[in-house]
């Protein structure tokens, strides 16, 4: 049967969308049609469905933290259609038989579309890399060790080159342990302040630089994971305009929070990389406004609660991001006019679909019908007892924030919709 969406603003007209097989097939002012199941949209705001490059899924192996189901549902939540699986869960997502595994495990779990990561090498931590070109051909969307940092020059060498023989991306999470150290939040001040052992920026930006060296050596496509300061920013700025073919993303978290709001042991603000200074958050928003910074991820990392509690030495890094992102972006940075609407998009749909070589970000005729309503209106409060994922271990708790989803739907089918009383 055909789907009509109805009473529903896009691009600042009121608009009916008719969706037949999965694809929008009409938009016109009113469609008037017999045997379609109606949807209004009630006169909210309609989006190409968000892209998200960057999550964590927990399974296989860590489902008492997040399952593909639960994780999905989060993404549907957030206006999420499409999301990207790190391969850091228990077994890694190291060979051809464990990634045809994970791909029919998302296949069949999966509410939304659901691109698989594959590691760059064994364990995510050995010198020699995997089966990349099988597994480039069975479908892996891109190679990447998250959560480490690859610490050889050959081993992130013959990678690239064997994933550009494959046209396949590499992701990198650029940290060099060496400058580590133990660390459990960025080092400096605020620190030195707490009493808590600091993780160096250098970490990041020095392994960034060898790994442009060797992508524009390669000609690979080399994607930057949640990149946290200033040196990175300006060393991507620098290899766009000697035309390394490099893309970066960065978290909600890096643009909105910074390390001197860290006032106390708090093991919410643990991430990695952590949160960086003032400074180097002013020259993340600035990267994403230039354009050397592509698009915004969520590194969505879900922990239980007693992971999350306690100090800052002994918890979890990292922090749940789908079910906050859109709404935190947009009122931030759209509610608050520096950017419109159509940056945003840009930023959380369309940019991530077109570097990644996937099929959405836009909403016209001939495409999948990945959409999602937004109410921009009303203000809420983010409240972790309103989360779908099972991860409540975000700092944006109670913060008041505009732009809350109403409905996704995924290939024309309704995925989520929300059921509280406004």
């Amino acid at each position: 049967m055909q789907k009509l969406i109805k009473n529903v603003i896009l691009n600042k007209r009121k608009v009916d969308i008719l969706v037949k097989d999965g694809v929008i097939t009409k938009i016109a002012p009113e469609i008037i049609e017999d045997n379609v199941e109606i949807f209004d949209g009630q006169n909210n705001e309609v989006l190409p469905g968000l892209v998200d490059v960057h999550v964590h899924f927990r399974d296989p192996g860590l489902t008492y933290k997040e399952t593909t189901e639960t994780g999905t549902m989060a993404a549907a939540h957030g206006g999420f259609t499409s999301v990207f699986a790190m391969p850091n869960v228990q077994p890694v997502v190291d060979s051809p038989e464990i990634l045809k595994k994970q791909i029919e495990n998302n296949d069949d779990k999966s509410l939304v579309h659901t691109y698989q990561f594959a590691a760059i090498s064994s364990n995510l931590i050995a010198y020699k890399t995997t089966e990349i070109e099988k597994m480039a051909n069975l479908g892996a969307i891109g190679f990447t060790n998250d959560g480490h940092g690859v610490q050889d020059s050959e081993t992130m060498y013959q990678a690239m080159l064997d994933a550009k023989r494959s046209n396949k991306p590499i992701s990198a999470h650029v940290e060099d342990e060496s400058l580590i150290k133990g660390g459990v939040m960025n080092a400096g001040s605020a620190a030195n302040k707490l009493g808590l052992s600091g993780m160096s920026p250098l970490s990041e930006s020095s392994q960034l630089a060898r790994d442009l060296v060797l992508a524009k050596a390669t000609g690979v496509h080399y994607h930057v994971a949640h990149i946290s300061t200033k040196a990175s920013v300006e060393l991507i700025r620098i290899a766009k305009k000697e035309g390394v073919n490099v893309t970066a993303e960065v978290s909600p978290h890096h643009l909105l929070l910074d390390d001197e709001m860290i006032e106390m042991d708090n093991p919410m603000m643990k991430m990695n990389p952590p949160l960086r200074t003032p400074t180097d958050r002013k020259a993340l928003i600035g990267g994403l406004l230039d354009g050397t910074i592509d698009m915004i991820a969520t590194d969505h990392a879900p922990h239980s609660e007693s992971e999350k509690t306690g100090s800052m030495l002994d918890a979890s890094f990292g922090i749940v991001g789908l079910e906050t992102a859109f709404s935190l972006i947009y009122t931030h940075f759209v509610k608050s006019g520096l950017v419109d609407m159509d940056t945003l998009i840009n930023w959380m749909s369309l940019n991530p679909a077109k570097q990644f070589n996937i099929n959405a970000g836009e909403i016209k005729v001939g495409m999948p019908a990945d959409l999602t309503i937004m109410n921009l209106n009303d203000s809420y409060k983010i409240n972790s007892n309103d989360f779908l994922s099972k991860g409540k271990n975000s700092p944006f708790i109670g913060q008041k924030v505009y732009g809350k989803t109403m409905a996704t739907f995924v290939d024309g089918k309704l995925v989520y919709k929300d059921r509280s009383k406004n």
